[in-house]
């Protein structure tokens, strides 16, 4: 039989992790030592293990200004609504973060609402009846096909679907915002798009 064979990438990125905690002097210590060395790309770490969302936005605007521009920049553990877009104000490329793959198994779905802290609780009984997508404005194979009301009764039965259900829509979801920040930003409208979604 034919020998299955598997290609690996001929190299992978080596990215320098920038750390500090909130104190200004050791970010700027860090970042300048960490840049000084031949990293492919650099990381921001030691924001998202308790620190206070303006704690984050406070670090990212010591380090981004110090970072190299033609080298990607990565935030560590951070990946709510609110905090995407306030890493993208402050010029990181790309983060990472359990959180849609957390709260969905837990039963907490992302929508696109302020009001709501941009989050349902699918395990809720005012869901029990609701004949609506998770979200109206996502595109995934779950708010395509079911309803909140089906995906409140998987977790109700403890059916394992609900899981993969809500984790296909959190993660789908991130992705479609982060596209349309990217197309947002290379249009111009970013201002506006930022604006309709942190709209309260």
């Amino acid at each position: 039989h034919e020998k299955l064979s598997v290609s690996y990438p001929l190299y992978q990125a080596l990215y320098g992790s920038i750390q500090g905690s909130v104190f200004e002097d050791l970010r700027t210590a860090s970042t300048e030592f960490i840049t000084a060395l031949p990293f492919d790309g650099f990381a921001i770490g030691g924001v998202a293990v308790g620190e206070s969302k303006e704690d984050m936005a406070r670090v990212l605007s010591w380090v981004t200004p110090l970072l190299p521009e033609d080298k990607p920049r990565h935030l560590l553990g951070v990946g709510e609504i609110d905090d995407i877009f306030t890493l993208v104000d402050s010029g990181v490329d790309t983060f990472d973060c359990v959180q849609a793959t957390r709260l969905a198994r837990m039963g907490h779905v992302f929508v696109q609402n302020a009001k709501t802290g941009f989050v349902l609780d699918m395990t809720k009984k005012a869901y029990a009846e609701d004949e609506k997508p998770l979200d109206g404005t996502c595109q995934c194979y779950t708010c395509k096909h079911f309803t909140r009301a089906y995906i409140h009764h998987l977790f109700h039965v403890r059916e394992l679907l609900a899981y993969r259900l809500t984790t296909i829509h959190n993660v789908a979801f991130i992705n479609q915002l982060v596209s349309s920040i990217r197309r947002a930003i290379g249009d111009g409208t970013y201002r506006e798009l930022k604006s309709r979604w942190l709209s309260v």
